[in-house]
């Protein structure tokens, strides 16, 4: 087998069968390693075993721990009031997304650094401006079009222009905001690009920043209407632009200013 070709095709999480990793061992190894994947090997068209990355005892006990609670909610078809009255009961961060209950892990260094970043550039924007600058964990009922129950998420970062108003008794945000920030992770990667993004367009956010780390990018999505009316991608070099503010634009090398 020829390992350049292998090596290629090696995607996330794949599949391989023993005779490929007899041949290219070292190969897969490193792939494990380097990229924090797993692989599963077959024998005679059936999985057998699994290859994943090595963690510490303590990791392997957290981890053990997390699956437990996720298979005891996340992925849990609810209804909103069934949601609101777990999540009372619990001191675990999750989301109500669709219906469905998705719990949320903590978050990367990397993930910290950036929001810790855009917040302070936030916040020393909107100085004198009525608008506030909100980070995780705040919880926002995201109360969409043509839907009976709302979606209850906790948005990286969000920027709220009728806080006064639509704050209630219990001290709870129950409005809209202007701008919302996710930070993407491997985990919350598909749900923050297509169910968060639908969720924010139809429940009149006006606009939406999907950063993500690894690529140093950053996508703003500017709404009207219930539509997607604007959308441009910026990388580090660039000065990024909000759709909603005019007059804001942030350096995108603050944006992923490390340390």
């Amino acid at each position: 087998m020829d390992d350049k070709k292998e090596a290629n095709t090696i995607k996330a999480n794949d599949t391989i069968t023993a005779t490929e990793l007899k041949g290219n061992l070292g190969m897969y190894l490193d792939h494990v390693m380097n990229e924090n994947e797993e692989v599963v090997i077959t024998k005679n068209g059936k999985k057998a075993v699994r290859l994943t990355p090595y963690i510490t005892d303590a990791d392997r006990y957290f981890l053990m721990k997390e699956k437990a609670l996720d298979y005891q909610y996340g992925g849990k078809k609810v209804s909103y009031e069934e949601f609101m009255e777990i999540y009372e009961k619990s001191d675990l961060r999750m989301e109500f997304i669709n219906g469905e209950i998705v719990l949320l892990s903590s978050p990367s260094l990397s993930h910290q650094e950036i929001s810790g970043n855009l917040f302070a550039e936030f916040r020393e924007y909107l100085k004198g401006k009525p608008c506030k600058v909100f980070y995780a964990p705040f919880d926002v009922h995201f109360r969409k079009e043509g839907f009976k129950d709302p979606d209850v998420m906790q948005p990286d970062l969000f920027i709220a222009c009728d806080v006064a108003e639509t704050t209630n008794e219990q001290g709870r945000y129950m409005g809209t905001p202007v701008l919302v920030v996710e930070i993407l992770s491997p985990s919350t990667r598909s749900r923050d690009m297509v169910d968060k993004l639908n969720t924010f367009m139809i429940s009149g956010v006006r606009e939406f920043w999907i950063v993500d780390p690894v690529q140093e990018i950053i996508l703003v999505y500017g709404f009207k209407d219930l539509d997607i009316e604007h959308f441009m991608t910026y990388r580090k070099q660039d000065t990024v632009r909000s759709f909603w503010f005019p007059d804001l634009g942030i350096e995108g090398e603050e944006v992923f200013l490390k340390g």
